[in-house]
């Protein structure tokens, strides 16, 4: 019988390429998330019934050990961005983590991949980077052996970082950016999937931080992006008191609202994060210890960010119609 794997967060952006990645290898996968019925779509990755979604809450025992039971390996995926309400950072990213650790050692589960962050520390700066390193060290006290991948911002067709701001370049001739000079090293995300692969055969093991070829500033990136989908943008670089004013009185409409309406945009520990580059550390192990060549993201934005070009998906035909000869 094919070996199974549990993937917790597999219908999210990063866990949909993990599940792929493993039935294509033969395994089958079992997605772990909060709406099944929204992660139909996991199944068409392999055979009839080798992709199961299923139902699972990390904040409940009971419900992570269900999902896992029987499993050989095991992979968490599931982060947020939320400070409040009931998945919050703590929640999810700290106690979570730690559950679904706990639970594959009491249940003899081979391997356990977790998904962390680039910056994750216990003692860091924002509440996001400090759950993120609680999480980390919840997992590691539970399941020593277990694989942990911290990842700089993760790029591929359903991402929200170069999506986000190639829908901010449509809307006018001006483009700002908070943190325009703190430096990022977009890694591509079936790269990720890749050395979660690695961790979940039992070929690896260890911390790794993943980033792409390139570590570059926000106003490089978002320079290059600019060129892809053909837009020339004013970009302004938003001093760091302007955004966390702007995050407060967001965070507080959200809080007024009762969480009815998110903030979205930009939180208070977001603006924190900001203040602080998302590159690899020196002397860290990293895709290349893995065996992994790490994608450069000019290669593959341009296969989904050309609907946010002037003339869409026509923009290469429009391109080459200049070079045609007059008769």
């Amino acid at each position: 019988m094919n070996k199974l794997v549990t993937i917790y967060g597999g219908s999210g952006f990063v866990g949909r390429y993990i599940a792929r990645r493993m039935a294509k290898a033969g395994w089958r996968v079992r997605v772990a998330c909060r709406r099944p019925n929204e992660a139909l779509f996991v199944k068409s990755y392999g055979a009839v019934g080798q992709v199961e979604p299923v139902f699972c809450n990390i904040r409940d025992d009971a419900s992570v050990r269900a999902a896992m039971m029987g499993a050989d390996a095991a992979v968490n995926c599931v982060g947020t961005f939320a400070r409040g309400g009931k998945n919050n950072f703590e929640a999810v990213q700290a106690e979570g983590a730690g559950r679904i650790a706990r639970i594959a050692t009491e249940q003899g589960v081979a391997q356990l991949v977790h998904i962390s962050a680039i910056g994750a520390d216990a003692n860091g700066a924002s509440l996001y980077a400090q759950s993120k390193g609680e999480g980390e060290a919840a997992v590691l006290e539970a399941f020593p052996t277990a694989m942990i991948l911290r990842p700089s911002v993760v790029f591929g067709n359903e991402d929200g970082f170069f999506n986000r701001f190639g829908g901010m370049a449509v809307m006018g001739p001006i483009l700002p950016l908070l943190g325009a000079g703190i430096r990022f090293q977009p890694v591509y995300v079936d790269d990720v999937a890749a050395a979660a692969a690695k961790g979940i055969t039992g070929e690896a093991h260890g911390i790794y931080e993943l980033g792409g070829p390139d570590a570059e500033s926000l106003r490089e990136i978002i320079g290059k992006m600019l060129t892809t989908i053909q837009r020339r943008r004013i970009v302004v670089n938003l001093p760091f008191f302007v955004g966390s004013a702007l995050a407060t009185v967001l965070d507080f409409a959200s809080f007024c609202t009762g969480g009815l309406f998110p903030n979205k945009i930009v939180t208070r520990d977001q603006v924190t994060s900001l203040k602080s580059d998302s590159v690899v550390s020196p002397g860290a192990k990293t895709l290349a210890d893995l065996g992994i060549k790490p994608t450069d993201f000019a290669s593959v934005i341009p296969e989904y960010l050309w609907r946010y070009r002037p003339s869409g998906q026509y923009a290469a035909i429009k391109d080459s119609a200049k070079n045609l000869k007059k008769v």
